[in-house]
């Protein structure tokens, strides 16, 4: 419904005024001849003006396009339009060019709504450098990734359009999500379209007029519906007056009518108690008690109702936290992030997920993934390796980054060697390497020779070091590049079997040479011939298909 902008400024967040003055956007977009207006202006024609988009967030992620002065607009588009409004704005207030941006959506938003979001950011002119899931900002807002102790909390999320409940758990900087659960189709909009209905029937009633059909007339009742269920938060009753609202009978109608919260609360008590059973879904599926959540949080300007409040706080048995703005908490949250992210801000640990394979260089320049993009951190990885040569007293670990399979494909982050590696043939000796990856972002190698216990390790710090940007060609090359590296591996996986054939037979043909009979000898011989002309000449098809009959 609204959309809001913070920065870091001085090591704090901070909301950006509208040129208005305000502190949030209508997500409204409006289409008049080639003007294209945003924000409170699209708004008060909302009604009037049929070429008018709202609630947009309702369709990213799908094919759905919408229609405006007879063209067709893809969600991307319209919400690009939102973003825009508000990156002019933000530059204004804070003097330079914004290019990056940290963006948030709901914590149940799939990869195609996520990646669509991204896709407006970038029609919008910005690098979307993080998603953030929306209780997971709040959370941030609140500062709760800073406390010491374990926090399971819940987000309770009234926007305009939309119900969300989340519970997530914060633990050592890192948040995890553990259930998530709403209502699409239920915001402060319904309880806007109640105080209307109300109106609609009074001035009926008092007047025998229907104005529902009146365009000018339900823009001017939207607006005083919304006006008056923002000031019934604080006060028990309000004047709702609209003066020359129509012509009735050749008369200006004149509209004044008191509304009380008591009533308010009457005729919009079935939309609040739909909120009640997501609450418990959420609850049941996280596995958690009551008694197990130590902090509520209240998101969205419709979480300001006393009624909603109340609800709450008797529904989880705790008083919600009510210390930060529900309309601006998720920015304020969105610009912590921003900062962690430019370095602005250092005393929180990083939310993260790995964005690129985490490997080790295994024998022929294979890249042998140990911690797969996008794995969630902290996390440990370990996987038994062993020697390619015989009595090869010590392996070089090479850790690399990226998505090709051969290691020299890949970014390079380090290399270390693990020295007294025991005397033997080789595939025999076991060797174990882990890979942990800290709440902070750190990654630490590890190798150990389980049979002398004889180890050594590399730190690395941030083990991403790349741009969003250079992420993404990474991976496009990566995909651009699928069946040649495909090929490349398979020849050198063949290659590397082959070599085992020889070495396994050469030292049958050692070692049990008097048991041989002299028939079986020359066989043995002329097959390490075959395969060591089929390897010069690099036929791994026919190399292939040799050790598949001998299998």
């Amino acid at each position: 419904t609204n959309s809001c902008v913070a920065v870091i400024e001085s090591g704090a967040p901070k909301v950006l005024e509208t040129p208005e003055g305000k502190r949030t956007v209508p997500s409204v977009v409006s289409f008049k001849g080639k003007e294209i207006i945003v924000g409170d202006s699209a708004k008060r024609q909302m009604v009037t003006n049929k070429n008018t988009i709202f609630s947009i967030k309702r369709l990213i992620g799908t094919d759905q396009k919408v229609t405006a002065q007879g063209k067709e607009y893809s969600p991307e588009e319209i919400s690009a339009y939102i973003l825009s409004y508000i990156k002019e704005y933000a530059e204004k207030r804070v003097g330079e060019k914004v290019q990056k941006a940290v963006i948030t959506v709901p914590a149940y938003f799939n990869d195609s709504q996520r990646q669509s979001t991204k896709n407006a950011g970038k029609i919008a002119g910005l690098e979307v450098v993080r998603i953030v899931n929306e209780p997971t900002a709040a959370a941030l807002a609140y500062g709760l990734d800073k406390k010491e102790e374990e926090k399971k909390i819940l987000v309770y999320d009234l926007g305009g359009g939309t119900f969300d409940v989340s519970l997530l758990e914060v633990s050592d900087g890192t948040f995890q999500v553990l259930a998530t659960s709403g209502d699409n189709n239920l915001g402060g909009d319904d309880w806007d379209q109640r105080i209307i209905k109300w109106l609609l029937e009074s001035i009926q009633k008092e007047h025998s007029v229907d104005l529902s059909k009146d365009n000018l007339v339900m823009q001017r009742l939207k607006e005083a519906a919304e006006k008056a269920k923002i000031e019934l938060s604080s006060v028990q009753q309000t004047q709702i007056m609209l003066p020359f609202l129509s012509m009735v009978r050749g008369e200006p109608l004149n509209v004044d009518f008191s509304l009380t919260r008591e009533q308010f609360q009457l005729f919009t008590k079935d939309l609040l108690e739909r909120t009640i059973a997501p609450v418990k879904d959420a609850i049941a599926e996280s596995k958690l008690s009551l008694s197990d959540i130590n902090e509520v949080l209240l998101v969205g300007g419709s979480t300001r109702m006393p009624a909603v409040q109340e609800l709450v706080e008797k529904l989880t048995g705790k008083k919600p936290n009510l210390s930060i703005n529900p309309d601006e908490v998720v920015a304020l949250g969105a610009s912590v992030q921003a900062g962690i992210l430019a370095g602005d801000i250092k005393d929180i640990l990083l939310l993260d997920v790995t964005p690129l394979t985490l490997s080790i260089e295994t024998l022929g320049g294979v890249a042998t993934p140990l911690i797969p993009r996008n794995s969630t951190i902290p996390i440990d990885k370990k996987q038994l390796f062993s020697t390619a040569v015989d009595n090869q007293p010590s392996v070089d670990i090479h850790v690399v980054q990226g998505e090709r399979p051969m290691a020299n494909q890949n970014k390079s982050l380090g290399t270390f060697t693990l020295q007294g590696i025991k005397q033997a043939p080789k595939g025999m000796p076991k060797i174990e390497v882990s890979f942990s990856i800290d709440a902070n972002g750190i990654l630490t190698v590890k190798a150990e020779d389980k049979d002398t216990g004889k180890q050594n390790n590399i730190t690395i710090n941030q083990a991403s070091g790349l741009s969003e940007e250079e992420i993404n060609k990474i991976i496009r090359e990566a995909e651009e590049n699928l069946e040649q590296d495909k090929k490349v591996k398979e020849e050198i996986e063949i290659k590397n079997e082959a070599e085992s054939w020889i070495s396994m037979l050469e030292n049958q043909m050692k070692d049990d040479s008097s048991k041989i009979p002299e028939a079986s000898k020359e066989e043995t011989k002329k097959l390490i011939e075959e395969f060591k002309k089929l390897l010069e000449e690099k036929k791994y098809d026919e190399l292939k298909a040799k050790m598949n009959q001998l299998k």
